[in-house]
């Protein structure tokens, strides 16, 4: 199993940055991908960020030029770096993660979310 830790949500204002963290733990073998998600009120679950194997990076096109995703491969962990905040980043955002663990299953995981709340 994985258990994947966020923080780094919390309350900004228009235009601010906040920066989330998201720690991967228990019986991993490889990583495959660690991304980011979120959902607002009254809406569906969407793409925020993604990094898989090599580095390569996706990003949905509301975010792009905004926010920066990274990850320490050391210590499995992903980061995304907000910037220029909008209250339309409100939100409930969720750490995910396509990992193999040392039995050979390979699956996907999510965080608890962690809030992100951006006022106009």
């Amino acid at each position: 199993q994985v258990q994947l830790v966020e923080s780094g949500g919390g309350l900004v204002q228009a235009g601010g940055s906040l920066r989330l963290s998201c720690a991967a733990s228990g019986s991993i073998f490889s990583i495959n991908a660690m991304g980011w998600y979120r959902q607002a009120p009254g809406k569906q679950r969407e793409l925020v960020a993604r990094i898989i194997s090599g580095g390569i990076t996706n990003y949905a096109d509301s975010v792009k030029g905004r926010f920066t995703i990274s990850r320490d491969n050391a210590k499995n962990t992903v980061y995304l770096q907000m910037n220029s905040l909008k209250p339309e980043d409100t939100a409930v955002y969720y750490c995910n993660t396509i990992a193999t663990v040392v039995s050979g299953l390979r699956a996907q995981y999510w965080g608890q979310g962690t809030q992100v709340t951006v006022s106009s």
